[in-house]
């Protein structure tokens, strides 16, 4: 990652904002999320993953510098994982913090949606 975009995850984890940066690893897209996953930046992660238009879309979502999530981000990873099974493909959640891991599996979604320890386990597997 280039210098320029670490200093701004870094702001949007600070300010409460939420950044995506998106790259891809063998075909696989992967959505590198930091700041906060709230209604007020839900449309931000909508649109990163939307995955319309691509056949058998595969995603890895790094939670790894995630600082905050409440329902709008289960909702997100559930309607993501129901569009991207019907097309053929897979969404996978990797490094969640340990307060995003836990909401996660209070709700269960780690139950529905594959949730690794690191962002290697989730490209791997």
């Amino acid at each position: 990652m280039a210098e320029g975009e670490m200093a701004d995850t870094e702001q949007a984890a600070q300010s409460g904002q939420l950044s995506v940066v998106s790259t891809a690893t063998d075909g696989i897209r992967v959505l590198t999320l930091a700041g906060e996953i709230d209604r007020d930046t839900g449309q931000t992660l909508r649109q990163a993953l939307d995955a319309s238009g691509t056949p058998r879309p595969r995603i890895v979502v790094d939670l790894s510098r995630v600082t905050f999530m409440d329902s709008t981000g289960i909702n997100m990873f559930i309607a993501a994982h129901r569009a991207l099974t019907q097309s053929g493909g897979w969404i996978r959640l990797a490094a969640p913090t340990e307060a995003v891991l836990r909401l996660l599996q209070i709700v269960g979604v780690d139950a529905v949606i594959h949730c690794r320890e690191t962002l290697r386990q989730a490209l791997s597997n």
